[in-house]
């Protein structure tokens, strides 16, 4: 029998996945969880791979890289090659 009053509290809790998948689970976690990924989207469960980019991660890369000095210069190139044709 463990001792009373020195384990943490262990709930049921909410879980939502950036897919849309909403389950139940029990944690000691306060509040409800929020994830990127989970079992019914993985590609390792599912055996599909796709690109998993929920909160626009590659699009915001991309536009701190166009905002760069690097961006702009490759911009000013692929713009002149684009004028060659």
């Amino acid at each position: 029998m463990p001792k009373q009053g020195i384990h943490p509290k262990y709930d049921t809790i909410h879980v939502k996945c950036a897919c849309g998948n909403k389950f139940e689970t029990r944690s000691t976690h306060k509040g409800d969880l929020v994830v990127e990924i989970c079992a019914a989207c993985h590609p390792f469960f599912t055996g599909k791979q796709k690109l998993v980019d929920t909160a626009g991660r590659v699009e915001r890369f991309r536009r701190k890289i166009a905002g760069s000095d690097a961006g702009k210069a490759a911009a000013k190139t692929d713009a002149a090659k684009a004028a060659a044709k």
